[in-house]
């Protein structure tokens, strides 16, 4: 999937500023800046951008995986554990993997890094074929 391709299918990514590195059927991976625009007062992110970032790269992931006859793919159900903060400045890795890939359903794993590489979070989502 190319950029263009990304920020017409999920434009509210590319609002939060959300950039794709690398995308396969069986890993999509991105980051995002965090700006102040992007946090709440303490001046820690926001935890809707960390899940937002999980969604967007696990939504690309499935869509990857499309079986035939499907139109397109939804989420259904997301979990989000946050395991440490995430402060302006500073940029989030995510790595989405498969963790199930059927004919009507996909779960992906996302997995959240700050740059000095500790876990900010993991969202796992269920994709829906719509």
């Amino acid at each position: 999937m190319d950029i263009a391709a990304f920020e017409n299918m999920v434009p509210f990514a590319r609002h939060l500023g959300i950039q794709l590195t690398s995308v396969t059927a069986d890993e999509v991976s991105g980051h995002i800046e965090i700006t102040a625009a992007l946090c709440n007062n303490t001046p820690n992110v926001h935890g809707g951008v960390v899940m937002s970032l999980g969604d967007a790269l696990g939504a690309v992931g499935a869509f990857q995986n499309i079986p035939d006859g499907a139109d397109g793919t939804t989420t259904i159900e997301s979990k989000t554990n946050f395991l440490k903060m995430a402060a302006q400045g500073d940029i989030l890795y995510g790595v989405a993997r498969p963790l199930s890939r059927g004919r009507r359903l996909s779960v992906w794993q996302t997995s959240i890094t700050r740059g000095d590489g500790k876990m900010v979070a993991q969202v796992t989502q269920t994709q829906l074929y719509l």
